[in-house]
C-alpha cells in the first residue's frame, strides 16, 4: 500500500521518534523512504552589514546535511532504501514545501513529528506538522512525542 513514505527531518526529538516509526512502516510494507529537511530563510535588513547570510546559510546548509546523513545512515541500518533532500523554503511556509515535494515524488505517505501543543501555545508558535495535515492530498501520520 505504501511504497513512498516522506519524513521531514528537523533534528527534535519528535522527528526522532518520527523517523523510527518510519523506519518500520517502510521495513513492513517494503517501502522506500524520502528524508528531508526544509531551511527558512533568514533576511534582517536593518543588519547586513554585521551578518554575513551566505556564511549562516552555508553553515546552516552543512548541519542540515550532516542531519540527513545521520538519519540516513539509521534507515539504511535496517535495511530500508532511503534518499535525502535538503529543500530551501524560499519565503513559502514550510508545510507547503513538505507537500509540494510529496506531491512531486510522489509520496504514499508523510510520516511527520509533532509537539501535540493545543491553546493558545498551538495559536502563538504555528505548527507545520498541522499545516501538513490540512493541505496534504495523501495520508498522513502524525507522530506525538512521548512526553504527551
Amino acid at each position: 500500500m505504501y511504497q513512498h513514505i516522506l519524513v521531514p527531518i528537523d533534528g527534535s526529538l519528535n522527528s526522532e521518534r518520527a523517523l523510527r516509526e518510519a523506519i518500520r512502516f517502510a521495513r513492513f510494507h517494503r517501502a522506500q523512504l524520502m528524508l528531508v529537511h526544509v531551511l527558512e530563510d533568514i533576511h534582517y535588513a536593518d543588519m547586513e552589514n554585521y551578518i554575513n547570510y551566505a556564511e549562516i546559510m552555508k553553515s546552516f546548509k552543512d548541519s542540515a546535511r550532516k542531519m540527513l546523513e545521520k538519519a540516513s545512515q539509521e534507515a539504511r541500518q535496517a535495511d530500508v532504501e532511503v534518499t535525502e533532500k535538503l529543500l530551501v523554503a524560499s519565503g513559502r511556509r514550510v508545510a507547503h514545501v513538505l507537500v509540494e515535494e510529496a506531491s512531486q515524488w510522489p509520496a504514499d505517505l508523510i510520516v511527520i513529528g509533532t509537539h501535540g501543543r493545543s491553546g493558545f501555545n498551538r495559536l502563538l508558535l504555528g505548527s507545520i506538522a498541522e499545516g501538513v495535515l490540512r493541505i496534504s492530498p495523501v495520508p498522513v501520520l502524525l507522530i506525538r512525542s512521548e512526553s504527551e
